[in-house]
């Protein structure tokens, strides 16, 4: 059986933030496949229209809504499309991210540190924030946050990004609380290194991703579509007792 087949979303409402490339494209691709009406929400018009125009004959529809989760309008205006287009939410996968600036804490500059912390703390808070009503008021549902391996351990020369991801995990575990008798279950997964555009841009070579590879365990990078399947499973009814979850998707790295 493929992964994620006897999976069926059909009739479910899903926002999918950062969901023109990586692991939200392939996320999105799951869950249109499945059944779900998918809203597309990302920077990148061109790529997101894409998407949206490739995956426009799944049954539930895709669309595409140009949104910037750190910017409060934009995330106010992406839910009021969602309540106006389809009255109702069922999941939200919280994905858009940043990797910021590479460099030691000394040098890193507050704007560079107050925009990495905008994009992957405060999105994942805006949106929830927008999210979690509009799941209660339709029966309940799934959040799943984006976080990372770098919210479980600290990486030298990335400070904001290792505090924002381990504030995704925070945030998640507190709301996930908030929400455990109401029928909305929210967990956050933790990819480790993912072969993506964001990953080969900041690596820089293709001998960096090897390298990166054959540090893991399983001594290679992981694939969006192997992070996009677990974040489906803690959507489905699979994962109905878990919440609060940081779920690590990281070829063993956790395991040493």
């Amino acid at each position: 059986m493929t992964p994620g087949a006897a999976r069926s979303f059909e009739g479910k409402v899903a926002v999918v933030t950062g969901g023109a490339a990586g692991i939200g494209l392939a996320t999105c691709r799951r869950l249109a496949t499945a059944g779900a009406s998918v809203v597309i929400a990302d920077i990148d018009d061109e790529a997101g229209r894409a998407v949206a125009d490739e995956l426009g004959d799944q049954p539930g529809g895709v669309s595409f809504h140009r949104a910037d989760v750190s910017a409060e309008t934009d995330v106010a205006e992406l839910f009021a499309h969602i309540r106006g287009d389809h009255g109702r939410l069922d999941i939200a996968i919280n994905n858009a991210g940043t990797p910021g600036t590479f460099g030691p804490i000394a040098e890193l500059s507050y704007d560079d540190w107050k925009r990495t912390l905008d994009v992957n703390l405060g999105g994942v808070f805006l949106c929830m924030k927008a999210e979690i009503p509009l799941i209660l008021e339709s029966g309940g549902g799934s959040i799943v946050n984006l976080s990372s391996g770098a919210g479980t351990r600290g990486f030298a020369l990335l400070p904001a990004y290792v505090a924002s991801k381990h504030g995704v995990i925070g945030l998640t575990r507190s709301a996930a609380l908030e929400h455990a008798t109401n029928g909305l279950r929210i967990n956050a997964v933790c990819p480790g290194m993912i072969r993506t555009a964001m990953l080969e841009e900041f690596s820089g070579s293709e001998d960096a991703l090897d390298r990166m590879g054959r540090a893991a365990p399983m001594g290679r990078l992981g694939v969006p579509d192997e992070i996009a399947e677990a974040v489906t499973w803690l959507c489905s009814e699979s994962a109905s007792y878990v919440t609060g979850l940081a779920l690590a998707v990281d070829g063993g790295v956790v395991a040493g």
